[in-house]
């Protein structure tokens, strides 16, 4: 048998944390002593410690690990499988972050594109044809309207456009979709950010399945902003 201090020092713990697994149920002494109180430790006890570090390695709460500890072992081969998956989502997820990071440092870009999913919408629009970029500032509504353009990437000639209307025009339906979305800073001019919008999505191939609406947005104190989302889907190899 050994004491706290004992069982502390050849496992590499500290008193205070056996203190507080007895405290908790984690871990119940074989033994204390009723004259001084001394907690007293057994093989059980070290090997049910040993087991309880093992599963903290694993980034387990103390609650879970309570309710793993004693599990038969296909339960916790259950649990050690669900572990290990969600392990591999957040490295995917790192990883993702990381080459995205890596993607801004490598080519300055003036915005931050991000994916996200969005609800369906419905607008009345009315529709236009363009010859050039150049023409689009002549048509840009006033905020807080929108813009859509059905182009996949930079235009090489006349492409269709829109623009919302609060009087007659044509209803338009957008599905729930996923998108990338950008907010156009307003040091960055909408036409660089749009190009560097669509550099972004050829680089992470990503294809554009839909327009992309420029939204012109206006708060109560006047301050303006532009947001850009285009509809995408992950491109076939």
């Amino acid at each position: 048998m050994w004491r706290i201090g004992q069982l502390a020092r050849m496992v590499g713990v500290s008193e205070r944390t056996l203190r507080h697994y007895d405290k908790i149920g984690l871990l119940v002494p074989a033994a204390v002593d009723r004259t001084n109180g001394y907690r007293w430790y057994g093989v059980a006890e070290l090997s049910r410690l040993e087991r309880i570090r093992g599963l903290r390695h694993l980034g387990l709460p103390l609650r879970r690990i309570a309710d793993l500890v004693d599990a038969p072992e296909p339960q916790l081969r259950q649990a050690l499988t669900e572990i290990v998956a969600n392990i591999r989502r957040d490295i995917a997820t790192l990883t993702a972050t990381a080459a995205h990071a890596e993607d801004h440092l490598a080519v300055p870009m003036s915005i931050l594109p991000q994916r996200t999913a969005v609800d369906s919408r419905q607008l009345r629009v009315r529709r236009i044809r363009l010859d050039h970029p150049g023409e689009l500032a002549a048509v840009c509504p006033a905020p807080p309207a929108t813009l859509l353009t059905w182009l996949r990437g930079q235009p090489t000639g006349g492409f269709a456009a829109a623009v919302t209307t609060d009087g007659a025009g044509e209803q338009l339906s957008l599905p729930a979709r996923t998108v990338v979305r950008a907010v156009v800073p307003p040091s960055a001019g909408v036409v660089r950010a749009g190009q560097d919008l669509f550099g972004w999505l050829h680089r992470h191939r990503l294809a554009v399945t839909g327009p992309t609406v420029e939204e012109h947005l206006i708060d109560a104190d006047g301050a303006h902003a532009t947001v850009l989302e285009v509809t995408v889907n992950p491109r076939r190899p």
